[in-house]
């Protein structure tokens, strides 16, 4: 990493390549969006675990961001159960769109 250099998330600059970078910032907002429902749900942590099937010591972690303790396809799981509908967004790197943008302004 040069001094300076720029990265669209703290995962790019902390993960060892964009496939763990990418993993990571998919987990980020999942764990993000489960925390924000079940302060917004009403339940009590040990509600929301019996709902996920989950013991409420796990459901603390999730609440604390323990982010290493939890797969993608796990929180993908509990979103589901919570009534989100969690997906996929695939988008071409900012760089790539400016290009793209460029090119069709001068055309």
């Amino acid at each position: 990493m040069s001094k300076g250099q720029r990265f669209a998330s703290v995962w790019d600059a902390i993960e060892d390549t964009p496939q763990q970078a990418a993993g990571m910032r998919a987990r980020s907002e999942l764990m993000m969006a489960m925390q924000a429902w079940v302060k917004t749900s009403g339940k009590t942590q040990a509600e929301a675990a019996g709902l996920f099937g989950i013991t409420q010591p796990r459901m603390s972690d999730l609440m604390r961001g323990k982010i290493s303790l939890f797969s993608l396809e796990a929180l993908i799981d509990m979103a589901a159960v919570a009534g989100l509908e969690p997906h996929v967004t695939i988008r071409k790197p900012k760089a790539a769109r400016r290009r793209r943008d460029a090119e069709l302004t001068a055309a």
